[in-house]
């Protein structure tokens, strides 16, 4: 496998955490080539040089017009050249989306890209949640479309033979919705290799009763948001309950190696990131707070997805 390019400056904890997460992964033997200006102290692993680096609050069009030399282009430059086999970054999310499009490229035939996000279900396989945050206002067809490259993701990523596909809206009727969820749901019943299997609402999400969930950017990115911080609150609110009283702790203390996994299961470090679905190369959003261990996990992801050629699967199916 060619190395997967890491943009190194790129989130809310570089240089640091990204590098440590690097080397981590390169341990492991994933091939790695970090991304960032020539001072980087890489430790060893090898670098691809850039000047500039887009910044969170940088707009995201045009500092990737602009920032021609940034890490996030560079990356994107160098899964297009043939220098590395993926990209993934913890940077600016529109950027990376940016990079990815205007670099890479779209697979002939696809819309628009979305981004698919592992939703953590207990005891199951994530839900596959798409678009969470690549276009707020979108067609009819493209959501057939994120169904379709969606359900792929979700047979190659987590192994599942029939990915059963649901639209989001605000109720399980078909005639529930605004005019995009209803002619959705009229393109989606008739569309060929999808298990529709009609409307579901935002409580659907983390159920092992559906296995792709699509809708649109905006209302994606708030329901990922949303799941997110509720999931953040909770686990507080456990924690602060189990410190309350001190006969908690005895009970706490028996209580934690079974819920440990539990968390596990649903901190996004685990997941490790999302994937642009429909660029012509793998790309992964990492979150702007990821740490060493959310980008080992994300460079599996992106490993995994280069060895079950996400990409070509894709761009079969789209020209079939």
């Amino acid at each position: 496998m060619l190395p997967i390019a890491v943009d190194a400056m790129g989130g809310d904890r570089t240089p640091s955490e990204i590098l440590a997460g690097a080397h981590e992964a390169a341990r492991l033997g994933f091939p790695i080539v970090l991304v960032g200006p020539p001072s980087l102290d890489t430790g060893g692993l090898p670098l691809i040089e850039a000047s500039e680096v887009i910044a969170m609050d940088d707009d995201p069009g045009k500092s990737v017009r602009t920032k021609k030399d940034s890490t996030l282009v560079r990356a994107a430059e160098a899964v297009r050249d043939g220098q590395a086999s993926a990209m993934i970054s913890a940077g600016n999310t529109g950027a990376t989306m940016a990079s990815a499009l205007l670099r890479m490229g779209r697979i002939k035939g696809v819309n628009r890209p979305a981004i698919a996000t592992p939703i953590p279900v207990p005891g199951g396989s994530p839900t596959v949640l798409l678009d969470a945050g690549a276009n707020a206002e979108v067609q009819a067809d493209w959501l057939v479309q994120f169904a379709q490259m969606g359900s792929i993701y979700s047979r190659h990523r987590f192994d599942v033979a029939s990915p059963r596909v649901g639209l989001l809206s605000i109720g399980e009727e078909p005639g529930k919705g605004d005019t995009l969820r209803k002619e959705t749901y009229e393109l989606l019943s008739v569309a060929s290799g999808i298990n529709f299997i009609g409307n579901v609402e935002g409580r659907d999400v983390m159920t092992d009763d559906v296995d792709v969930v699509v809708t649109d950017g905006f209302t994606g990115n708030v329901v990922l948001k949303t799941l997110e911080g509720g999931m953040r609150t909770l686990v507080k609110a456990l924690i602060a309950a189990f410190g309350s009283r001190p006969e908690y702790k005895e009970h706490a203390d028996v209580l934690l190696p079974a819920l440990l996994p539990l968390y596990e299961s649903v901190d996004p470090d685990t997941t490790g990131g999302a994937i642009l679905l429909g660029v012509d190369g793998v790309c992964i959003i990492s979150h702007g707070s990821s740490s060493a261990r959310a980008m080992v996990n994300g460079i599996k992801v992106a490993a995994d997805m280069v060895e079950r050629r996400i990409v070509e699967e894709i761009r079969s199916a789209i020209a079939s």
